[in-house]
Order: structure tokens, then sequence, then C-alpha cells
């Protein structure tokens, strides 16, 4: 029987590779493009898989809604999109979701502008609005979402102009506190920074937390075994590295910012999540290049990252990491084979396969 022993472990080495599935296609159903992904899995199991759908072109202005679909069986099959903001032809995006784990109700915070003002025109203050900040739930799972309330006086001081959610997933702390990790702007482009929003009272209401820059964008958040905070973040330091800081009060003061030099980047979003009781999964384009997804894995809070594997060596960019069931791992990211806005897919592959010893990529 000996010879069986080969073709066994080539079985259980290929079920241990990411299986990938499409869930947004680009040029499918009345939309141009699809971007900007973000995922949850709520406390029944079912994933959210949300991104914008932009009307009429690949850009980050016009008419954009946000939208959703549903797995009910790990990401092997999603549902039909459905529409959970749409403000005519206005601009809506950067989803930040979160799972209230007492109450089970699904937390959607994100952005909203007139569709024809640019990003440059909201900084320059020649565009007709500005960035807003508004906050919709979910009571079912994600089948239906409540009228989006803005909670814009709340989070965002007069004298900043572009504003961000997320884009990916909040998180909810040990204390019961809900965190988004932002992004805002204090006059020209070259004031960005990074910051949180935090809600103690279940998302009845919102506060602006302790922010981080200048020189910092997109972030994403993670509660460390500690109970401290560490926040990755999007760095235009010139050095193509991430940018890390960290808070002991829940979000209201943070360090200054330090590159991780371990973490390349093209100036680009990427997500942090914590795995189990102990690690952190961070993903991102590992490049000077929008190409090459990769995860990686620390036991360190972010100290060290021991194990790496490039999910997709192609076209790739923004992403978000969700914890599954059995030891499973879900990456949702931006790829294709010219651009990585070809399609949104949904990656899952089993944490031994990340484990597994190999060569971490360059």
């Amino acid at each position: 029987m000996r010879w069986w022993i080969g073709p066994l472990f080539a079985l259980a080495a290929l079920s241990e590779q990411p299986q990938h599935i499409a869930v947004f296609r680009s040029g499918e159903g009345g939309y141009h493009t699809y971007r900007i992904p973000a995922i949850v899995r709520t406390q029944t199991g079912v994933l959210l898989a949300f991104c914008e759908g932009r009307r009429n072109s690949r850009a980050d202005t016009g008419d954009i809604d946000l939208l959703l679909k549903r797995s009910q069986d790990g990401g092997r099959s999603w549902s039909q999109p459905i529409i959970v903001a749409d403000f005519g032809t206005d601009t809506v995006g950067n989803p930040a979701p979160v799972v209230d784990r007492k109450t089970g109700v699904i937390w959607l915070l994100l952005t909203r502008n007139p569709g024809q003002d640019t990003e440059q025109q909201i900084l320059n203050r020649t565009s007709s609005g500005t960035r807003t900040v508004w906050v919709t739930y979910s009571k079912d799972g994600g089948l239906s979402w409540a009228k989006p309330q803005e909670i814009t006086p709340a989070v965002k001081k007069p004298g900043w102009t572009w504003y961000a959610t997320g884009p990916g997933n909040g998180i909810q702390l040990r204390s019961g506190r809900i965190v988004i990790a932002c992004d805002h702007n204090r006059g020209g482009v070259e004031e960005r920074y990074s910051h949180v929003i935090y809600s103690d009272d279940h998302g009845a209401s919102w506060k602006l937390g302790g922010s981080v820059g200048p020189k910092c964008n997109e972030s994403t958040v993670a509660e460390l075994p500690d109970g401290g905070l560490v926040l990755n973040m999007r760095s235009y330091h010139g050095k193509n590295r991430r940018a890390v800081s960290y808070s002991r009060d829940g979000g209201l003061n943070w360090t200054e910012p330090v590159l991780d030099e371990t973490l390349i980047e093209p100036v680009c979003q990427a997500s942090l999540i914590r795995w189990g009781k102990r690690e952190l999964l961070f993903s991102n384009p590992a490049s000077t290049k929008r190409e090459n997804m990769v995860v990686r894995l620390s036991r360190d809070g972010g100290k060290t990252w021991m194990f790496s594997k490039t999910v997709y060596p192609g076209p790739a960019a923004y992403s978000n990491l969700v914890e599954l069931a059995g030891g499973w791992v879900g990456l949702l990211y931006e790829r294709g084979t010219e651009s990585p806005y070809e399609e949104i897919r949904f990656a899952r592959f089993p944490i031994s396969w990340l484990k597994a010893q190999t060569a971490s990529p360059k």
C-alpha cells in the first residue's frame, strides 16, 4: 500500500491551498467597477462582503453606491447583491462594518460627498460640498438596513476637509467599546492623518478618538493581548513602508508613528485583525507596486512577522481579512490580470497553510 503515500500527501497539500471565489466582477450588475472591499462574520456565521459599486467609471468620484453580498457557507457561494446605501448621484462608500458581540447588531460606518466633487476640490475647499460621515445598521444578518444617519458633527472637526472611514472592519474591545479606524486631512494634500472614532453605548452615539500623523492615511486597528491597541497605517513618508502607532487608553491617545521595515507597501490600504487570543494577521500588496497580495502572521503584537505567504502574485490592491470557523482564514481583496480593479475575490485557506514554513515573499 506504500504507493498511496505520495498521492495522499499531494491531495492534502492541494486541499490546503487558497480557494478563490469571484464575488464582484467589474462591468456586471449595472456597475462599471467594484472597489473598496470590507468583510465581517456575523454571530451566526454569515459572511457579509461590502464594496463600492461605481456606476459609470473607475474613478473615486461620481455616482457610487454601497453594496453587499452574503455567504452562508463560509464564502464558497454568494448571494445576489443588496444595496445598503444609495444617495442618487452622490458618492457613498468607504465601508467600515463591525459586529456588536452583545447585541448582534451589525454597524456600518460610511462616508458621502456630492458626486461631482473630486478629492482635490474637497482638499482645496473649492467643492460644492464636503465629506460627511454616516452610520447605518442591520438587525437581521445584513438582509435589511436602517436609513443612514449623519454623525459628522460628532466625529469630524470643522477644519478638516477630506475624511474616510476604514475602509475595512472595525473592532469591539473587551470593554465593549467599538472602534473604527479612519483618516482625514487638515488642509492641503500633505496634512494627512489617521484617527479613530468609537462608541461606548453599542452604536447609539459616536465620538472622536485620537489622531496620528502627519503623512498617515487609511488605517486598520486591532486589540493586542494586553488590552492595548495598534493602528497600522498607509504611509506617505516616502519609504514604501507601513506606519504603526500604539494606544494604551482605548484609542484616545497614540504614540508617534514608526515605520515597520518588514511591511513593504506601494502606498495602499491594508488589513489587520487579531487571530485567536495572541496572534495578528496582516494583508496587503507587498511590493512597491499594487501587486503580490500577501498575508502575514505575528505572535508578538506585530513586532515581528514570523510567517508570510503570497495569496495572489498578480495585480492586487485593497483587502480585508476575516476569521472563519474551523481554523480557516478569509480574505476579500481586489485583483485582476491587467489591473487590480477587475474584480473582488474571496480567498479562503486554513491557518495551517499560512504557518507552513516557507521563504518569505520579497
